[in-house]
């Protein structure tokens, strides 16, 4: 169908059709902040964390840097062959801590599924955080 309007024809645009999905939301940076200097009782540790669900291939690894450097970590985001991320993170315990609840947040690229988290001593054999 077109209208028809002073020899011009205009298109008809049909009505929207409700998707059967939400529409994705931005993603929002975790709001991290207060994070003060590492305190006498904040002693350095070593988190490991396994993600799982669509978190390859969304900006996820360079979202967990981000939020990691800015907690002042150092550690590895690395793809894994079974479609999850794992995230190495050193520094101080409460840091540590809250990347991992940013992690589980719902804020982060792509839909996290599921989170692995296992605790450790600092081995102080990473600096920096690297994307792999």
């Amino acid at each position: 169908m077109a209208g028809h309007e002073g020899g011009r024809v205009y298109p008809v645009r049909s009505p929207k059709v409700a998707r059967a999905y939400p529409p994705r939301a931005r993603c929002q940076p975790v709001n991290l902040w207060p994070v003060s200097a590492a305190s006498d009782d904040d002693r350095a540790v070593r988190l490991t964390a396994w993600v799982y669900g669509r978190v390859q291939g969304v900006g996820f690894r360079y979202w967990v840097r981000r939020q990691a450097e800015t907690l002042g970590l150092s550690g590895t985001a690395t793809n894994l062959d079974d479609g999850g991320v794992e995230v190495i993170a050193e520094g101080g315990e409460a840091a540590c801590r809250r990347l991992l609840a940013a992690l589980g947040s719902g804020a982060t690229p792509g839909r996290v599924a599921r989170v692995t988290d296992r605790w450790g001593a600092a081995r102080g054999d990473v600096t920096g955080f690297a994307e792999r």
